[in-house]
């Protein structure tokens, strides 16, 4: 028998590559408000910490708070019509949730992005396989990662335990994330950050492909 009952799963970069999707919609904000528009490379590395920790990244600094705000504004707007046009599942993830399911497994998407999105996605790729999906709603008094309050919030929702529960993402937020809420973590390799920079920031525990992760549980 599995070790854990309940896997809880980051978005971006774990489940789904949705890179091209987050690149396009951020150079669509910059280009509107006149700025210089960024590199995909570059834009994989200002990912993880939601969409404001996104757009102050991406433009110059001491940009102005009424700037950020609109900048922010036209990115959702663009992103909330277009975040399903280039995401997919990686390959393997489709088969790996499967499986865990018929393993009995809970399961639950936790991420920085959009409530909107999150369950857009969801709903589009995993919904037969996952019951839960939280996005960052920081208005409904629930703060974004690294707080583990949604973790909390979604091992409350499957009616699970703490202690059976895994986390698996592939930044240097989830595994802060996971370290917060007390659970342990899983990193992957094949998303927006490498595995030197994950050993660096803690990971210890890491996989290169869905399919090891049966081995590792």
């Amino acid at each position: 028998m599995s070790k854990y009952t309940t896997i809880i799963f980051d978005l971006d970069g774990t489940l789904m590559n949705t890179l091209d999707d987050l690149t396009i919609s951020t150079n669509h904000a910059l280009s509107q408000m006149g700025f210089t528009t960024r590199t995909i490379d570059e834009v994989r590395q200002f990912l993880g910490n939601g969409v404001r920790t996104l757009i102050e990244m991406a433009l110059p600094e001491k940009t102005t708070e009424d700037t950020i705000e609109r900048t922010i504004s036209c990115f959702l707007q663009h992103y909330t019509s277009h975040c399903k046009d280039h995401s997919r599942p990686y390959d393997g993830i489709l088969e790996l949730l499967s499986s865990l399911k018929k393993m009995g497994v809970k399961m639950a998407i936790v991420s920085n992005k959009p409530d909107v999105e999150v369950k857009k996605l969801n709903a589009e790729h995993f919904a037969e396989f996952i019951d839960v999906a939280l996005g960052e709603n920081e208005k409904s008094g629930i703060p974004r990662k690294p707080s583990p309050a949604m973790v909390y919030e979604a091992i409350n929702q499957l009616g699970a335990e703490p202690e059976k529960s895994l986390y698996v993402g592939d930044s240097d937020v989830d595994i802060l994330t996971a370290r917060n809420a007390g659970i342990d973590c899983l990193s992957v390799t094949w998303g927006f950050k490498t595995a030197e920079f994950l050993s660096q920031f803690g990971a210890t525990k890491m996989i290169d492909a869905p399919s090891q992760m049966l081995k590792m549980i």
